[in-house]
């Protein structure tokens, strides 16, 4: 091994309100020490650091190839029966629904954050 993950850093437009919604969803305490830098620091897992962009930001357009996702998250909802509450609980955060996969037993729904980057709610995945 070489290094451990210290965060996983997340490019924005605004670093504070991305990471309160990440707080949201994740819990956490949320450190706004600088303007263009904040951590959120969850109770479990790495930290990850919200970056302002400077100049003009282009988010994502899942899942146009022309405005690639860069990266997203994948969040585990404990199954099926859990995901209309946690659907519910990201978009009163700001997220926008994407793309549903329909499975009963596995699946997944696909959002935008505030920022436009996707991140996944998965069910049944390690089942």
């Amino acid at each position: 091994m070489i290094a451990t993950l210290q965060c996983t850093v997340i490019d924005c437009p605004d670093p504070a309100a991305l990471a309160r919604f990440y707080q949201g969803i994740l819990g956490g305490e949320v450190d706004e020490a600088y303007e263009d830098w904040v951590w959120l620091k969850p109770p479990t897992g790495a930290r990850f650091a919200f970056q302002k962009v400077l100049g003009e930001y282009r988010p994502p357009r899942w899942p146009d190839p022309e405005h690639p996702q860069q990266f997203h998250l994948d969040f585990e909802v404990p199954g099926i029966e859990d995901m209309a509450e946690a659907q519910e609980r990201v978009l009163a955060l700001g997220a926008t629904l994407l793309h549903d996969s329909g499975g009963e037993r596995r699946g997944f729904r696909v959002y935008a954050d505030p920022a436009g980057k996707p991140f996944c709610l998965c069910y049944g995945q390690n089942g």
